[in-house]
């Protein structure tokens, strides 16, 4: 049976995979494992109930899964503290910032809208680790938790929950954002109310696209996946720049004044060279995924920045982040962490710092992204092959390691398995995109002669 928490909670079509039953379950048994242990013997020696906040996206089925999710961790005994739409981020802040003993963010990012998801943060604001997800699983089904009387879980609403995160967020800034032009695509999701306040709190002049949420217009040729509109809107308005967010607002991608897209690796390459100029990028150091394009690693050599990778996913790279106690780390497509603010990616955050840098360098957008070259990078994903013997092929392993000699410093080669389905992502970057088809469509016919099923 696969395993049902993903790379990022359990996602699923609502009332079809994903279910009331089901995150009823969900919730039932994370209240089981997440109110065990030393913390848990301090909520009992404090004669309290466990306290949760539960918050969503506004998709329309989130509705019935946050109510689900709310009464199966009231009738185990955790208050609940409902925080309605707000963004993730937004989430994770609040269970730190009210030393809340865990929290449930409703979502499916920048999935449509018939998807939806559960995400489990644990006291602190983290995500949990893989084993604490499998325990949670493992709970399915078992006994639940089921006190009666004073000691069930009552639901109240967590009423300033806006207002404590945009709060944050400006206290936060460097740089106020005067004199700059904003126009922020909030993707018809959780940032529609709060990223528009903060960006013209923050001083900035702002132009919103993307923030009618009618719960099944979600990221529905808007965000960040979506990014013509808001290149188009930044042009006609005489923008500085234009900010995307995904779904739930943990990603934010950018656009340049003349509507050229600044994706997540140019983000970081800006926040990384500010922050090691204020002293605030812990052991000059940037933490990336192995799909961060080689432009960006040779950037940060350039300037004396130390590049850790991890595999794709933000999990892994929140996790070298707190290993190691760096100060920034992301992924290509816009989650952003800078975990002296934030537990996880933010994507209004992280807009408003990098709006923050153009107001304090006076630079436009296209001067402060110029300082990596965005090398051509394709993917070609080969479906229906054997993913599990790609490391036990001897003549791919010989065709990479030639394709990889003649590319050399001006270009790599990634390989790797898709960790759901019979599938192998190759991945080539060169210095012109000729080089870089040539190489990706030869290695990806190598992988299909090889590991056809």
């Amino acid at each position: 049976m696969p395993r049902l928490f993903g790379t990022d909670g359990v996602r699923g079509l609502a009332n079809r995979e994903l279910t009331a039953d089901l995150a009823l379950g969900l919730a039932q048994a994370a209240a089981a494992v997440l109110t065990q242990g030393r913390h848990a013997d301090a909520i009992r020696a404090a004669g309290r109930r466990p306290v949760a906040v539960v918050a969503r996206d506004p998709r329309v089925s989130g509705e019935f899964i946050a109510a689900a999710v709310a009464a199966g961790l009231a009738s185990s005994g955790v208050d609940v503290l409902d925080a309605g739409v707000i963004p993730t981020p937004a989430t994770a802040f609040l269970i730190d910032s009210i030393r809340a003993d865990f929290g449930v963010m409703v979502s499916a990012s920048h999935n449509p809208a018939p998807d939806n998801g559960i995400k489990f943060f644990s006291f602190g604001g983290t995500k949990l680790p893989d084993e604490v997800e499998d325990r949670i699983e493992s709970f399915l089904g078992r006994q639940k938790l089921a006190p009666i009387g004073d000691g069930v879980g009552r639901i109240r609403r967590f009423a300033d929950a806006e207002d404590r995160y945009v709060v944050h967020l400006l206290g936060t800034l460097p740089h106020r954002l005067d004199g700059l032009k904003v126009v922020l695509d909030c993707a018809h999701g959780a940032a529609a109310g709060v990223s528009p306040d903060t960006f013209a709190d923050a001083g900035a002049e702002v132009v919103v696209i993307g923030a009618d949420p009618d719960g099944i217009n979600i990221n529905d040729g808007v965000g960040s996946t979506h990014l013509e509109g808001l290149q188009r809107a930044v042009v006609e308005h005489g923008a500085d720049l234009g900010i995307a967010h995904d779904g739930d607002a943990d990603r934010c991608l950018a656009v340049d004044a003349d509507g050229n897209v600044v994706d997540g690796d140019m983000i970081m390459a800006i926040l990384a060279l500010s922050m090691k100029e204020r002293g605030t990028l812990t052991d000059d150091t940037l933490v990336v995924t192995v799909m961060s394009n080689l432009g960006l690693k040779k950037a940060m050599a350039e300037h004396g920045i130390r590049v850790v990778e991890t595999k794709v996913g933000d999990r892994y790279v929140l996790e070298a982040l707190a290993e190691h106690r760096l100060a920034l780390g992301g992924e290509q497509s816009g989650h952003v962490i800078m975990s002296e603010f934030a537990t996880t990616g933010d994507g209004v955050l992280t807009g408003l710092h990098l709006a923050a840098e153009m107001a304090r360098t006076g630079r436009s957008l296209a001067e402060l992204a110029s300082v990596m070259t965005v090398y051509p990078q394709v993917l070609v994903n080969v479906r229906g092959v054997d993913h599990h013997a790609l490391g036990d092929d001897s003549t791919i392993a010989e065709a990479v390691a030639a394709a990889e000699a003649e590319l050399g410093d001006s270009g790599r080669v990634l390989l790797r398995p898709s960790g759901t389905e019979p599938m192998v992502r190759v991945m080539v970057e060169a210095s012109d995109q000729a080089t870089a088809d040539r190489h990706a469509n030869a290695l990806a016919d190598v992988v299909r002669e090889r590991l056809a099923i």
